[in-house]
């Protein structure tokens, strides 16, 4: 196989010369004992695999055992007319790619911004040759050019009620992907770490960096939030397991809210 997969996100590059871009920004992080590569075939060897889940009609998560990299949960979403790749995991193999294709044919593979990048090409070949959609803006953090990725931005039909939406933040062209049909007809958003569903299932945040800890301005949470109100939904996935099962849409305004309050100050006395 002529790419190697950096170790510690999982994204696929043509060149395993010097360090991972991606991880050496200051986003991501690169350990302390430097680069590391790897390569499917190593994990074939390895016995990795990777399995669909269920998560609701229609919708699935794929998660490889072990984790490649940042170990998030790829989304499938299927409809009558295709289906959606979102944030491709760093491991593929037949058995997956085949489970995948048996509901229906995949049009579009997406990441949300480019630590989700994954094996995005390889993800491709391996379903058929999808296109692979990149925001226009995150263009030149591809590590493995080919012809099938397609620039894109601000806002594209991929499916009927299926739309892929630039936010920013995050990275310039982070994106998240509204289903109008998900959750009974109430609408699901798939967004990524673009707005990050947290742990106590009833807030998200908006950060920079997640691992580094830096936070997003007060503005840009407020545009994000804004072109956000655009969408009707009542559920979002997030890029690991994490989910806001209800009233999603009114916890990402009163999370942008709580944002805005401890930048500016709001809160200090707490402290």
């Amino acid at each position: 196989m002529s790419f190697w997969i950096c170790a510690t996100c999982g994204v696929e590059h043509a060149e395993n010369t010097g360090v991972c871009a991606i991880c050496a920004d200051e986003r991501q992080w690169v350990p302390a004992d430097g680069q590391r590569w790897t390569t499917l075939a190593d994990l074939y060897e390895a016995g990795y695999r990777a399995e669909l889940l269920e998560l609701e009609p229609d919708l699935f998560g794929i998660e490889s055992t072990p984790t490649v990299g940042i170990g998030q949960q790829t989304k499938l979403l299927c409809t009558p007319t295709g289906s959606v790749l979102w944030d491709p995991i760093g491991f593929v193999d037949d058995d997956i790619a085949g489970r995948v294709l048996e509901r229906g044919p995949v049009r579009a593979i997406v990441a949300s911004h480019p630590h989700m990048f994954g094996l995005q090409v390889e993800w491709s070949r391996a379903l058929g040759g999808v296109p692979v959609l990149v925001a226009e803006a995150d263009l030149a953090w591809v590590a493995r050019p080919d012809p099938v990725i397609r620039a894109w931005s601000g806002e594209v039909r991929l499916l009927p009620g299926v739309t892929l939406m630039q936010v920013g933040g995050h990275f310039p062209g982070s994106g998240v992907l509204h289903w109008a049909a998900g959750a009974a007809g109430r609408g699901v958003l798939l967004s990524g770490d673009t707005v990050f569903a947290n742990p106590d299932r009833t807030s998200v945040s908006f950060m920079r960096s997640y691992p580094n800890r830096l936070p997003l301005s007060g503005p840009v949470v407020e545009r994000i939030a804004r072109t956000l109100e655009r969408l009707t939904f009542d559920r979002l996935y997030g890029n690991f397991d994490t989910v806001i099962a209800a009233d999603a849409r009114a916890v990402v305004r009163r999370s942008a809210d709580r944002h805005w309050g401890w930048v500016r100050g709001d809160f200090d006395d707490l402290t």
